[in-house]
């Protein structure tokens, strides 16, 4: 899948991430069907996590990849909410129950579920974001697109910008949970600054949750009370209670987002963020259902599948010096002389290199 899914971006496959500032407006409801459709016309369904559309995050970048596939093949879009982890299998019962063309389970907190209700529906389609199911002896269920992305490439990168653009030589990292794709976004980024200056401090946080901005924000005016003067949001929807904490510190203070583009949370404080393709990824698969070509199981995207990089909002006003380590970097990584660590353990192996 990686290859063809280069391929599907080469040539238009990204979706614009513009159309996330409208999600933020839309209703939360537990259950948003679109206009019925008739006859069997496709059913693309989506179940979030607990933090529902308008987290600026990738339950509204799976919404865009559900909007495109409508838009491209007809039928019409579901968007059922979870609210707490017990809602994820009843709903996704209801998903196959409707006779869903595809079920998007969002985020990785949803595996377990999913997993549970794929096993005993091998006729139905399913894509897993962020974590990779399988059966109990580990084998991948072939009925789940298991997509993860390789966070911490943008990650690296990210990293690289806040070591270059640290005046304090002291930088932070806001987490939600401690998550392998929250890990994956730390490590990464710990290993891009150590490239840049293993004498700058990294210091790092955990909210214990996705949906906390009261905590996230207490994280962060601990961190700037420390001199930190950069901090990576990967809070999730708690993660507003950072940009609140950022702007109220004023000027000198930067914070780095991921995900999607989050610059207009904090417009004056905004440094960059390491976005990932969920919309893309999400139409690729429904995309592969509706022409027959879909295939199951673990799927990897990275800077070489142009799935994960730096937000491209706002990449030219960057310094030039800046700019070019990126670019060096991502040379490095997408030619394998580069490998940013995705694991606790693999952070403490890494040696960084010259850029």
């Amino acid at each position: 899948m990686t290859t063809a899914f280069s391929a599907f971006l080469a040539t238009g496959g990204r979706i614009h991430r513009a159309a996330l500032f409208s999600l933020a407006t839309v209703a939360t409801s537990a259950f948003m069907p679109l206009a019925a459709q008739a006859g069997d016309a496709p059913i693309w369904t989506m179940i979030t996590d607990q933090n529902g559309l308008g987290d600026h995050g990738f339950n509204d970048l799976a919404k865009l990849g559900l909007d495109k596939s409508v838009e491209a093949f007809g039928g019409r879009a579901q968007v059922i909410q979870s609210t707490d982890q017990s809602q994820f299998v009843p709903n996704l019962l209801q998903a196959v129950a409707g006779g869903s063309t595809m079920v998007v389970g969002v985020g990785s907190l949803l595996n377990d579920a999913l997993t549970e209700v794929a096993s005993s529906r091998p006729d139905a389609h399913f894509t897993l974001i962020d974590a990779v199911s399988t059966d109990d002896d580990g084998t991948p269920l072939l009925n789940v697109a298991s997509v993860t992305f390789r966070e911490q490439e943008a990650a690296f990168l990210a990293g690289i910008v806040a070591a270059m653009t640290s005046k304090t030589g002291h930088i932070g990292f806001v987490g939600g949970m401690e998550t392998p794709p929250v890990v994956r976004f730390l490590a990464g980024y710990k290993a891009g600054v150590a490239t840049i200056d293993p004498k700058i401090k990294v210091s790092h946080a955990f909210v214990g949750s996705f949906r906390d901005p009261a905590k996230a924000k207490v994280l962060a005016e601990g961190m700037f009370d420390s001199d930190v003067d950069v901090i990576m949001d990967v809070a999730g929807g708690g993660g507003r209670g950072i940009y609140d904490a950022i702007i109220a510190e004023g000027a000198d203070h930067w914070v780095i987002a991921a995900d999607t583009c989050k610059g207009h949370l904090a417009p004056n404080n905004f440094l960059t963020s390491a976005v990932k393709d969920v919309a893309g990824a999400v139409f690729y698969e429904n995309k592969a259902v509706h022409e027959g070509t879909f295939e199951g199981g673990p799927q990897s995207l990275g800077l070489a599948e142009g799935a994960v990089g730096l937000c491209a909002d706002n990449i030219d006003t960057l310094p030039a010096e800046i700019l070019a380590k990126v670019d060096a970097a991502k040379n490095k990584i997408t030619s394998g002389e580069v490998t940013p660590p995705d694991t606790y353990e693999a952070l403490d192996a890494f040696v960084p290199a010259q850029l």
